[in-house]
């Protein structure tokens, strides 16, 4: 058996993150578990050295939080499970990081990279989590990420928390990964893990897949629990998977859903996957013009795609969806609300002992450790949210009902009705902008605000590059379409083949 760890990192000559199973995809990784040339031992010690040489040292991309103590003993029993012949589906043996905010033992904390959490361990694993080693997955660790999943402060730095300090961008190393899943997303690209979790409540698995140039998926609220993630907004959370293709992502979804078993619809054999031409023939397609302006070669990605979907056999519309501009204020207000309820359920529910127990005494403690806690941004978000009343006021019945209406019923529904639409199109994100801890992130746009606020699936696949930069294509639309988006976006990463290794550059000149 080869052993990955004879070759460790290395830097290609044309620059790029170069390692043994560095672009493997699940069926290569699977194949060659199968034929007795890798074990999930041999991988687990190979993305560990990775992670060592990369993460810790070297470009340093501060990307994993914990790694999990017992991951080499789990994969050694699912070695001997694969020999006696029972391996349990396409993620046996295969290393998988999650996100900081959901529910892990195994010794690794449940912090959302607060310093305020630190030491926190759950009492059990989020039921993401058990389905993901009833699968055969191995946990490997957990991933930083931008404190608290972004819910902090109005100007915050994405990819920075107070205990596991900045994640850096492995394709310019000035730039930022965007958040709140950072961490999940530099270690897929940087290859530091086969596949990663994130979470997201509005962008946080679509905005750093897009900009780290990986494929992202975030489901249809319902379609994966949220048992054991320290919330922000009930209404929108989501756990979802983030890998190399949309392909892999796919798999990891299947065996993260509620209802399908080891296998997602997409998955199974006899399915339709894109072949030819033809597949997507009778497909009805929209680009939504709402987000051009964020950058011109973005803009120019988007229509060539929709030319390569035209060219594929679907019929693609232009579009400009009508999203009210009271959606914005009104989401906010309702992450606020279900923050504090959601924050003071799970301490209730999983932190028996522990020393804080309420959204005030996280913020009295971030106040006393003012220094190591907010010296550059502060906790305007999470005040905010202490100010609110009870899910029973009028006001939060009111911007939930507003978030409903204007996210689905006047946006995405009646654009789609509309156009008779099978998919919505459009760039998933802005550039990569340059870590600022002054002035906070430099965002300047993305479409995941109108399916987070309605609660439809959305998934990223890598569309190109602008100055080096990682571009990502966005499909999405209404509830439970999870299965045409992925056979769509299949279709559509199978001809563009984007996906590219990081550089691990200091910096790039656009």
């Amino acid at each position: 058996m080869k052993d990955p760890r004879d070759r460790g990192y290395e830097v290609s000559p044309d620059g790029t993150c170069d390692g043994v199973y560095d672009e493997y995809t699940l069926k290569e990784f699977q194949a060659e578990m199968a034929e007795g040339s890798l074990s999930a031992e041999a991988l687990v010690a190979y993305y560990t050295e990775r992670i060592g040489r990369l993460d810790r040292n070297g470009p340093c991309l501060n990307s994993v939080l914990y790694l999990n103590e017992n991951a080499p003993a789990q994969a050694a029993i699912l070695d001997r499970e694969r020999k006696n012949g029972k391996p349990r589906g396409p993620l046996h043996g295969i290393p998988v990081l999650v996100k900081g905010n959901i529910n892990t033992t195994d010794g690794m904390p449940t912090t959302a990279g607060s310093l305020a959490m630190k030491g926190f361990m759950a009492p059990t694993d989020a039921t993401v989590v058990r389905r993901l080693k009833k699968a055969g997955a191995v946990i490997l660790g957990k991933t930083n990420l931008s404190e608290w999943a972004n819910l902090r402060a109005l100007h915050s730095t994405s990819g920075w928390s107070s205990e596991g300090g900045q994640t850096r961008y492995p394709w310019a190393l000035d730039r930022n990964p965007c958040g709140s899943s950072s961490g999940s997303a530099v270690a897929v690209s940087a290859n530091l893990c086969a596949l990663a979790v994130g979470t997201e409540t509005d962008g946080s698995i679509i905005s750093p897949s897009s900009i780290n140039g990986i494929a992202g998926i975030k489901p249809g609220i319902g379609l994966v629990s949220q048992e054991g993630i320290i919330p922000i907004s009930f209404s929108q959370d989501t756990a979802g998977p983030m890998a190399r293709t949309l392909e892999d992502a796919s798999v990891l979804l299947g065996a993260m859903m509620e209802k399908a078993g080891n296998h997602a619809p997409w998955t199974k054999p006899g399915t339709g996957l894109p072949g030819d031409d033809r597949y997507l023939s009778g497909i009805r397609i929209a680009l939504a013009h709402n987000y051009s302006g964020m950058h011109p070669e973005i803009d120019l990605m988007a229509a060539k795609s929709a030319d390569i979907l035209r060219a594929l056999g679907a019929v693609v519309e232009e579009t400009t969806i009508d999203i009210d501009p009271r959606l914005e204020a009104a989401e906010l207000e309702l992450m606020l609300y279900e923050f504090k309820y959601g924050l003071e359920k799970y301490l209730e529910t999983y932190g028996r002992g522990y020393s804080i127990r309420t959204l005030p005494e996280l913020i009295a403690f971030n106040r006393d450790h003012g220094e190591t806690v907010m010296p550059w941004f502060g906790q305007d978000l999470l005040e905010a949210a202490a100010r609110k009343g009870s899910l029973d006021d009028a006001a939060y019945k009111k911007v939930r009902a507003d978030c409903l209406l204007y996210a689905r019923e006047k946006g995405i529904d009646a654009t789609m009705a509309a156009l008779r639409l099978d998919a919505i199109i459009a760039p998933s994100s802005c550039l990569a902008w340059k870590t600022d801890y002054i002035l906070g992130d430099h965002y300047m746009g993305g479409c995941s605000s109108l399916p987070a606020a309605a609660g439809y699936p959305h998934l990223t696949v890598p569309s190109g590059f602008a100055h080096g930069l990682p571009m990502g294509l966005s499909f999405f639309g209404k509830a439970n379409t999870e299965t045409k988006l992925v056979r769509i976006g299949l279709a559509y990463e199978g001809e563009t083949k984007c996906r590219r290794k990081p550089g691990l550059a200091e910096t790039v000149d656009c």
